[in-house]
């Protein structure tokens, strides 16, 4: 009985899941679509501006479905390193899309360092584990 309504949990989360993606793949299609107006067609000086900010929030969305596709593939867990890796770029487009403030501009720098950091840690955990098992 259990497994019944487990199984039943894992399909809706597989539709929701599927659903997102479906919702991202198609916002993405729409940022392409702008991306290549603005590209053919610019209109101003901020033309540039534009197209970094429709390149960046695409790569982002790029993210989020390679997260999705991994979660599905790896048994429904999300590494943290993805996780920590999609930080790492978020935080990159926030610094490349606003850089006149330096006292933010150095806070985020301190973040991607901190994720830098962690993402090493993670690293060195996991070549560790890896070295236990060969061990036993």
């Amino acid at each position: 009985m259990v497994e019944k309504y487990k199984n039943w949990l894992n399909r809706i989360i597989k539709l929701f899941l599927f659903a997102l993606a479906t919702l991202i793949i198609v916002y993405m299609a729409r940022d392409l679509v702008e991306i290549f107006n603005v590209i053919i067609m610019p209109n101003s000086e901020r033309s540039l501006g534009i197209i970094s900010d429709y390149i960046l929030a695409f790569f982002m969305l790029f993210e989020f479905i390679v997260m999705i596709i991994k979660y599905i593939e790896d048994t429904h867990n999300i590494p943290i390193k993805y996780l920590v890796i999609i930080s790492i770029t978020a935080i990159l487009r926030q610094l490349l899309v606003v850089h006149n403030d330096a006292v933010q501009t150095i806070i985020l720098t301190l973040a991607i360092l901190i994720l830098t950091i962690v993402l090493y840690v993670i690293e060195l955990i996991k070549k560790k584990e890896i070295e236990r098992k060969k061990n036993k």
